[in-house]
């Protein structure tokens, strides 16, 4: 049972090392992790998450970072393990509130200033490269970096050493012995800091119920060849997540090996493109077309790398699956293939897109069809390995739901990790020195990005706009004596809850109830506005309640004249 009890910096022992996770635990995404030992507080990782059907409005989702806002004199930076978006994309929203130096290694630095420029922060944010194994003080907290395999390039493990005791941060991972870009994960290290001893292992729980081996990049690479053979006259898009340079440059040579060209399609794909190719990655390709140059190619000879892969309505595909893109289109006959996993969650976004290309002719071809996907995590096998080869004194999941985090932790305890503490966010954790254990809690929530603002995720504005969209809404306009008598008949708007051929009747059905609630009122009570404003509003919601079973939200302006 979690420790409810609030703590206060009187409650964290300088001599320790305390672990705090404000997003990404008992959740996959919005990763944001705090250490700290010595008075002073490291953050690794600044991510977000992604809105849906329950967010009207929002598409970007942040941690709370209000907790270390308090104490922003002591903490010493962001040290960013990868640079996918649910471990960096928080920092340009953030940073002002925050403003420490960045430290990441090139790769992700070239992708984090791109996001920097977009926001105006390019002179402003320090970014820090550390270069890949690297070794770096920040703070009391003493840095390496352990070169691991994931589905983008230069995915860190980090290392911890404080005065209280050693932490291996795992970030995303997996063990991928032909990862086709970048390097190889250096077991080595990883040994060698087993062999030295580690107080904990904070890791990776995203494939904690999948069994075997998460399956290696060039294998995909190679069902592609072989796939891509098998459509000879039609043209052929492949939609994935922009992030996984390894898949652009499978597909890439796939196409190659049929004599096609390849084409980017969407401005995720662009930006990714050019942080890997800065970085001396995908060097081996020649330019991609752009789309539009990509419309002079014959349909048989060019392959389009196209965003959207999770459904987002934005994105390349969603629009070229309508037939409204600009440049793109395809025809009947021509196939896409969805070279990734859906992300929980996306279903219905997805299954939207692959029906709307279905309906126009289309062939779709998803991981269920054939194999064109692995997963950058670790699947079980490869978590025994790790825990075989770090050997920590305690083990604590992240990166999953809780399903996940439970999952893992029983992997552990089979691994005979003497100590296993499941967090969720906002709990504080002592890790070392002596046994770990939970020390209680601290402030954790969400923010979100709502338009220009950010604001709390649970905020009155995202909440009223919430049930209007479950509900409806009304508004109400009364202009009445001081005395409380109506000077015009009642005027209501109705939102989201009539047909447009029931509209009319509807609408002067309301009036009728609304006019005939206020006046039953006493004199008294109709020259008091609140109570004026009450019945109007009780008068509508019953209508809808007993016709429709809704609630609207109700709005009501009474004016007096």
């Amino acid at each position: 049972m979690i420790d409810k009890k609030h703590l206060t910096d009187k409650d964290f022992d300088p001599a320790a090392l305390h672990f705090v996770p404000l997003g990404g635990s008992g959740e996959i995404g919005m990763n944001l992790n705090l250490y700290q030992h010595a008075g002073k507080w490291l953050m690794v990782d600044l991510g977000v998450s992604f809105g849906d059907e329950t967010t009207p409005g929002v598409e970007i989702i942040l941690p709370d970072t209000g907790f270390i806002e308090e104490r922003l004199s002591n903490l010493v930076g962001i040290l960013v393990t990868h640079a996918h978006e649910d471990h960096i994309g928080a920092i340009p929203y953030l940073w002002e509130d925050l403003r420490v130096p960045v430290w990441c290694t090139p790769f992700a630095a070239s992708f984090l200033k791109a996001k920097l420029v977009e926001k105006g922060l390019q002179n402003k944010v320090p970014v820090h490269i550390i270069p890949l194994g690297g070794r770096t003080n920040i703070g009391p907290f003493d840095i390496e970096l352990i070169s691991l395999t994931h589905s983008i390039p230069e995915p860190n493990g980090v290392v911890i050493r404080t005065g209280a005791g050693t932490v291996l941060h795992t970030g995303d991972w997996k063990l991928d012995p032909d990862p086709v870009v970048g390097m190889l994960t250096n077991e080595e290290a990883l040994q060698r800091l087993g062999r030295e001893g580690v107080s904990a292992m904070v890791c990776d729980s995203t494939n904690a119920l999948v069994p075997g081996r998460s399956g290696s990049e060039a294998e995909v690479r190679d069902s592609l060849v072989e796939l891509f053979g098998q459509y000879h006259d039609t043209r052929i898009a492949v939609t994935c997540f922009a992030s996984n340079v390894a898949r652009l440059h499978s597909i890439a040579q796939a196409a190659h090996a049929h004599d096609r060209q390849v084409a980017l399609v969407g401005r995720s794909l662009w930006r990714i493109n050019e942080a890997a190719r800065a970085n001396g990655y995908l060097a081996d390709l020649p330019p991609f077309l752009t789309e539009n140059e990509a419309g002079y190619v014959p349909r048989e000879k060019v392959v389009l790398i196209c965003t959207g892969s999770q459904g987002e309505p934005r994105a390349a595909l969603s629009r070229v699956s309508s037939g409204d893109h600009p440049d793109v289109t395809l025809e009947r006959d021509d196939v896409v293939i969805f070279s990734a996993r859906e992300i929980p969650g996306n279903e219905k976004a997805i299954a939207k897109i692959q029906n709307n290309l279905l309906r126009r002719g289309i062939k779709v071809v998803t991981a269920d069809d054939a194999f064109v996907h692995v997963s950058g995590h670790p699947a079980r096998e490869e978590l025994v390995q790790m825990y075989q080869w770090v050997r920590p004194q305690v083990a604590i999941p992240v990166h999953g739901e809780a399903r996940h985090l439970a999952a893992h932790a029983d992997l552990a305890q089979d691994c005979q990790v003497p100590e296993v503490l499941i967090p969720e966010d906002g709990i504080v954790i002592r890790l070392a020195p002596g046994p770990a254990g939970v020390l209680g809690h601290v402030h954790a929530g969400r923010l979100c990005v709502d338009g220009k603002r950010i604001v709390p995720m649970n905020n009155q504005a995202l909440r009223s706009r919430t049930r209007m969209a479950h509900s409806g809404a009304v508004v109400v306009t009364l202009v009445m004596t001081p005395r409380g008598e109506f000077l015009a008949g009642p005027k209501v708007a109705v939102m989201g809850l009539l047909e447009e051929d029931e509209y009319e009747e509807e609408q002067a059905e309301l009036v009728m109830r609304v006019r005939g609630a206020v006046e039953q009122l006493t004199r008294s009570a109709r020259q008091d506005d609140a109570a004026v404003k009450e019945a109007a509003r009780v008068a509508v919601r019953r209508n809808f309640s007993s016709t429709q079973g809704r609630k609207p939200i109700t709005e009501v302006h009474l004016v007096r004249i």
